[in-house]
């Protein structure tokens, strides 16, 4: 018997008990040789706190607590109500008291063209330092009758201002809504590429301890030693890379939230439900956008605003009729007081004013303008929102199907290329490569469910649905 020969059943034997200890059966001296690699495992991220289940229903009732947005849009809101409040003032009576107490000297002080005497009395050109007590008491009101729709324009288009500010705020918390839904699927994925970053590991641990035993038996060159002490060294190095994304994803998350704390968070919701007729035309989709949208809702609002501005700026053209009254009490002591009343009208009348109102109403025409062409502008770009939300929901499900086979195919792959590589019949780049498409395979598959998730949010959003 050849010499190759004898040693053929002595390799045979190497390489089965090589291929059981990659199964799970490790001896003690592979049990031993694992020991000096542990210091190069990647650690896990320090706890900061206990981990709380969180579902997507619970982040957006936070976000609707919390988030600084909506509290900006609710204080605009309150301030166009008081617009509101002020312009409607004009319309309603004004009355004024007033109260003065004055020590004053009661010298004569002569006018040009004003008589010396006064029923015959002449009156004293001398000056005296003597004082005297002076009270006066009074009160004024008025009524607005008619100033050619200058106050009641001005009240309809801070009403519209209002109503533009209500459907601004509506507009927030659906901004709102869609940052926290695509934050919470975006931490989502990212915690299951960690758990494919750490299933990658693994596989390349294990290949190394296979692989160093194959070259102690002489069976592999070393070149396959290094290469797999590369691929553990890269896979360890996108661990570390997918849980750092993973704890930015979190940080995110709290952002949308409108938290400042970085709490870990079970997230228990896989997907995003459904939106009503996302399989439908997208023409459908679209036309209803433009309907459903409280951005399109609110530049209308505020042009019918500055449309009733520009009325209320002409109104100034002409005069304003106003009723007055009013009752006075004056005298040098209180007890003593001469009391005086007056009822009235007032007109004013600007007839001069250097081009102002013109220029007022010239001004409310060219923002009139300006809101008209971006309610437009805004149709049309709901319309494209719409349409590529819903085109977006299409090709995540039609990429999720790919995705998964691609997957399977890959891992069969993978398995294929470890057995051709236990029986020496494949090669170290072969394996590489197989065990590379399995993780690419994985992350495409994550990334295409949550994509799905993210597209449904965006519809939802582009559709005007809260």
């Amino acid at each position: 018997m050849s010499l190759g020969a004898t040693t053929r059943p002595w390799r045979a034997g190497v390489l089965i008990l090589l291929v059981a200890g990659s199964l799970g059966v490790p001896s003690a001296k592979a049990a031993d040789a694992r020991e000096p690699s542990a210091p190069g495992n990647v650690p896990a991220p320090p706890a900061t706190g206990a981990v709380r289940h969180l579902s997507l229903a619970e982040a957006e009732r936070i976000a609707l607590q919390h988030q600084p947005s909506l509290a900006q849009a609710q204080g605009q809101t309150e301030a166009a109500q008081g617009r509101v409040e002020q312009a409607r003032s004009g319309y309603l009576p004004q009355a004024t008291i007033t109260a003065t107490y004055q020590r004053t000297t009661g010298n004569y002080a002569p006018r040009p063209g004003a008589l010396p005497t006064v029923a015959g009395v002449t009156a004293s050109t001398s000056t005296s330092s003597k004082t005297y007590n002076l009270f006066n008491a009074g009160v004024a009101a008025s009524q607005l009758i008619y100033d050619f729709g200058q106050t009641s324009d001005r009240w309809r288009s801070a009403e519209a201002n209002r109503d533009a500010a209500l459907l601004t705020e509506r507009a927030a918390r659906a901004q709102a809504l869609l940052n926290v839904r695509r934050a919470y699927f975006d931490a989502r994925s990212r915690e299951e590429l960690v758990t494919v970053a750490e299933e990658g590991v693994r596989n390349q641990e294990r290949h190394l301890q296979q692989t160093e035993g194959f070259v102690r038996a002489g069976i592999r060159p070393d070149i396959d030693l290094a290469r797999a002490r590369t691929d553990l060294a890269n896979a360890r190095v996108q661990l570390v890379d997918a849980r750092n994304n993973d704890a930015v994803g979190v940080a995110t998350l709290n952002q949308a939230m409108g938290l400042p704390a970085q709490s870990r968070y079970d997230l228990t919701d896989h997907e995003m439900p459904g939106v009503a007729g996302e399989d439908s035309a997208t023409g459908g989709l679209a036309e209803g956008a433009v309907r459903a949208r409280p951005e399109v809702a609110a530049l209308v609002e505020q042009a019918r605003a500055e449309d009733l501005a520009v009325r209320a700026a002409r109104g100034a053209f002409g005069p304003s009729l106003s009723a007055t009254a009013g009752a006075t009490d004056t005298g040098t002591r209180i007890d003593a007081l001469v009391p005086n009343w007056f009822v009235g009208l007032s007109v004013a009348w600007p007839i001069l004013q250097g081009g102002l109102t013109r220029g007022v109403v010239r001004e409310t025409r060219g923002i009139l303008a300006s809101l008209t062409a971006q309610a437009e502008a805004l149709r049309l770009q709901v319309r494209v929102e719409a349409e590529q939300a819903a085109l977006a929901v299409a090709a995540a499900k039609a990429n999720i199907g790919a995705a998964t086979e691609a997957l399977v195919n890959a891992r069969e792959l993978l398995r294929l290329a470890e057995r051709r590589y236990e029986t020496g019949l494949g090669s170290a780049i072969e394996l590489g490569d197989a065990q590379l498409a399995r993780n690419t395979a994985a992350s495409q598959e994550v990334s295409a469910r949550y994509s799905l998730a993210s597209a449904r949010a965006q519809l939802l959003f582009a559709l005007g649905d809260r």
